[in-house]
C-alpha cells in the first residue's frame, strides 16, 4: 500500500473511533442540557436565520468595514451571566481570520468558536462543537477555510513532494492529505481547491463522528455547512 493510501486509511480508523466515542457521549445528552439550563434561554434563531445573519454580516464586512463597531462594556455586562450563541465556526488559527470580524463585526456572546490550524476536527474540537450545539442551543456550525492556508499549503506540497515537518505538524496536517490527493490535477488554484474540498469533507463528516451533532441534524435543529474566506476580497463563499 503506498504512503498516501496508508495516510489516508490511519484517518478513516481514527475518524471512525472518534465516531463511536461520540454515539456513546450520546447518552449523556439528556443530563448535559438541563445542567446547564440556569444559564440562560439558547438563541431563538433557525439554522437557516443564523446563516442568513452571518452571510449578511460578512456582506457588511466586504462592503462597508467602517461601520463595524462594538461597544464592547455594554456587550460584556449583556453577557456575564450566561452565553447563547446563534453560529458555531470552527476556523483556522491564521490571524488573518478572526471569524467576529469578517462575519460583520460580531461581539461578545454571538460566536462560538473553535481555531485550529486547517480548520480540522480532533476529540478537542469535536467536543467544543458538541457543547456549543447540544448544550448552548447554537443552531449553526460553519466549518470556515480559507484562500492560501498554510496548513494546506503543507499538505499539498506532501502530496506534490513528500515532504515532511517538523515535531507535532506533519501529525496535525495529516487529515489534510486526503483532500489534497483529491484536488491533485484540477484546474484552479491546487491549495484553495484543496482548502474547499477538506473543509467540505470535515463538514459532511461531523454528523458520522458525533451522535449528538446528527440527532440534532435530524431534528431539523442543527445545520452544518462548509465555507472558505477569501484573503483578497474578503468574501465568505458557501459550497454546497
Amino acid at each position: 500500500m503506498c504512503e498516501a493510501c496508508d495516510v489516508k486509511s490511519a484517518r478513516r480508523r481514527s475518524f471512525l473511533r472518534l465516531g463511536a466515542g461520540a454515539l456513546a457521549a450520546a447518552a449523556l445528552a439528556g443530563s448535559l442540557r438541563p445542567a446547564y439550563a440556569a444559564e440562560g434561554a439558547p438563541t431563538s434563531l433557525s439554522p437557516d436565520e443564523a446563516l442568513a445573519r452571518l452571510k449578511a454580516g460578512n456582506e457588511r464586512y466586504v462592503s462597508h468595514p467602517e461601520l463595524c463597531s462594538i461597544d464592547l462594556a455594554a456587550q460584556r455586562e449583556h453577557v456575564a451571566g450566561h452565553q447563547a450563541p446563534w453560529a458555531t465556526v470552527i476556523s483556522c488559527a491564521d490571524s488573518r481570520v478572526p471569524p467576529e470580524l469578517i462575519f460583520g463585526g460580531q461581539g461578545l456572546g454571538e460566536l462560538f468558536v473553535a481555531r485550529n490550524a486547517g480548520n480540522l476536527v480532533d476529540t478537542a474540537t469535536l467536543g467544543t462543537v458538541e457543547y456549543g450545539s447540544a448544550v448552548l442551543g447554537s443552531p449553526l456550525i460553519v466549518v470556515l477555510a480559507h484562500t492560501s492556508c498554510g496548513a494546506v499549503k503543507a499538505a499539498c506540497e506532501v502530496v506534490l513532494n513528500n515532504a515532511t515537518y517538523p515535531g507535532a505538524i506533519g501529525t496535525m496536517i495529516e487529515p489534510i492529505v486526503p483532500a489534497a490527493l483529491a484536488a491533485r490535477g484540477e484546474e484552479g488554484d491546487y491549495v484553495d481547491n484543496t482548502a474547499r474540498k477538506s473543509a467540505t469533507r470535515t463538514a459532511e463528516r461531523l454528523p458520522a463522528a458525533s451522535g449528538l451533532i446528527s440527532a440534532l441534524v435530524s431534528a431539523g435543529k442543527l445545520k452544518i455547512v462548509a465555507a472558505i474566506y477569501d484573503l483578497q476580497s474578503g468574501v465568505v463563499t458557501y459550497m454546497g
